[in-house]
């Protein structure tokens, strides 16, 4: 029978451990008098050691990418430009696809049927698609193409303020 398997017999596998290498025992060793570390100057000091990223001297690698810019920066280049307006779209082919023949549509029936659904944001119709039923539509604004459409196809448009 073989020898007991326990905690009393567990060692490494083969190979996974290395004897730690001991520098300064004499010139025979080949790691003696300077121990592997040159003559003189900062690399032959204690607590040297490159820091990571430190390229000596030139402009570090971290610090000569874009700087980030957005709105939660605070920088010279805002994310949402001054003057800009703000509004959520909706297209034609959308109105066509929910509402039917006759329906009034406006901002609250709008966000009802999931176009729209952005709470204080004007609304702005836009004329991507087509048109068949008539609709009397209330938003924000509307596109050249959109207010053309709707009123061939016998709709109203009213803007709101």
């Amino acid at each position: 029978m073989g020898h007991e398997i326990g905690l009393h017999s567990l060692k490494p596998a083969p190979g996974s451990r290395h004897k730690k290498k001991r520098v300064g025992r004499g010139e025979g060793s080949g790691l003696g008098k300077t121990s592997g570390r040159g003559q003189k100057g900062w690399g032959a000091r204690s607590g040297n050691g490159e820091r990571p990223n430190h390229e000596g001297g030139q402009m570090p690698m971290h610090m000569h990418q874009r700087k980030l810019r957005g709105p939660h920066m605070k920088k010279s280049m805002p994310f949402e430009q001054f003057g800009r307006t703000h509004t959520q779209p909706v297209n034609l082919r959308d109105l066509e696809a929910r509402f039917d023949d006759g329906a009034t549509v406006d901002p609250a029936t709008l966000a009802a049927s999931g176009l729209a659904t952005r709470k204080n944001v004007p609304v702005k119709v836009l004329g991507q698609g087509e048109i068949t039923k008539k609709l009397t539509i209330s938003a924000h604004g509307f596109s050249k193409t959109a207010r053309e459409k709707i009123e061939a196809a016998g709709g109203s448009v009213t803007v709101i303020d």
